[in-house]
């Protein structure tokens, strides 16, 4: 469901007539049916996720009600339970095989922080709901962000960069990388991959003279991973890593902090960007962009990011039921 009061419920119906076109996977709503009716959905609610196959044309719905009615553009600390319980009966879904992958439409953190929630986002939150759960290989999760020919996968998420820098460390370059590279080989079917990681100062550091976070910590990371056999490359200065040239030099760049990789990557597709959770035993997709509170409602909203997200999660699902 995502903030109702946000774009999230609109997007949502253009995404549904675009399956109804042939052109996304078929999907079902963990939400409110009341937001989705008061739009134009034809909805059918379902007890069962698995029933959700049966309902024709019209929008399938398993049904959790909000507290109070969203108003859009309005977030609301009442409905955060609501959501973050919706996030939960996917999780749930998705383990018991109810269904194939999760999309995750965007959440208000903020919001949610005002209601208690304990976690930086969507990312570790679906961590924590699935570390009971077995799974083959480095255990993430890890976020990475793909747009056309780029992904980017963040050694740090939603941190200041104070801080950011403060966390980075040889260990989690290395867990980092090693997720990436299982996950490139396990949901997108690249059997050898190459990754290039980013410095985190200007000019890779420039021998020491711009910070030494290179030499401590970043070069012995890729020094480790080359040991393990992974091909790995850096570290390499930020701002030559991105063009044309450069991306096809690498299957994934691992960045140091969040805007380091989100910049480049809504450069070249701002409305098509996709947000992938890697390692955890669940496929996890989301659109590349917030709630847009200030849109919401005005009938502006792109779909794009949204369907990228359902047809990457269709896919990465399907390769993994293969193998």
């Amino acid at each position: 469901m995502g903030d109702p009061a946000g774009v999230g419920p609109e997007i949502t119906l253009l995404a549904w007539q675009t399956y109804l076109s042939g052109d996304a996977p078929r999907f079902v709503v963990i939400g409110d049916p009341d937001i989705y009716r008061s739009i134009g959905f034809e909805i059918a609610e379902v007890g069962s996720l698995r029933d959700a196959d049966s309902t024709g044309t019209a929008l399938p719905v398993h049904p959790i009600k909000l507290p109070q009615r969203p108003t859009k553009g309005e977030p609301n600390g009442a409905n955060a339970s609501a959501v973050i319980q919706s996030i939960e009966i996917a999780v749930r879904a998705v383990l018991m095989g109810d269904a194939a992958a999760l999309v995750t439409n965007p959440i208000s953190k903020a919001t949610l922080y005002d209601a208690g929630f304990r976690h930086q986002g969507h990312t570790d939150f679906l961590g924590a709901l699935t570390a009971d759960t077995s799974y083959e290989g480095p255990r993430g999760p890890v976020m990475m962000l793909m747009a056309a020919d780029l992904k980017v996968a963040l050694v740090t998420e939603h941190l200041s960069l104070r801080a950011a820098a403060e966390t980075i460390t040889r260990g989690a370059i290395v867990h980092t990388a090693r997720v990436v590279a299982r996950s490139l080989q396990q949901d997108f079917g690249i059997a050898s991959p190459r990754l290039s990681v980013a410095a985190l100062n200007p000019h890779a550091g420039e021998r020491g003279a711009l910070g030494d976070e290179e030499a401590r910590i970043i070069a012995p990371a890729i020094a480790e991973l080359g040991a393990l056999g992974l091909s790995v490359r850096g570290p390499l200065p930020a701002d030559t890593l991105f063009h044309a040239e450069a991306r096809r030099q690498s299957d994934a760049v691992i960045c140091m902090y969040h805007d380091q990789g989100l910049i480049p990557v809504k450069m070249l597709d701002f409305w098509g960007g996709v947000n992938v959770t890697l390692g955890l035993p669940i496929v996890r997709t989301s659109p590349d962009h917030g709630t847009g509170f200030d849109i919401a409602g005005k009938g502006v909203a792109r779909p794009d990011s949204l369907i990228t997200a359902l047809k990457a999660a269709d896919a990465i699902a399907r390769r993994r039921a293969r193998t």
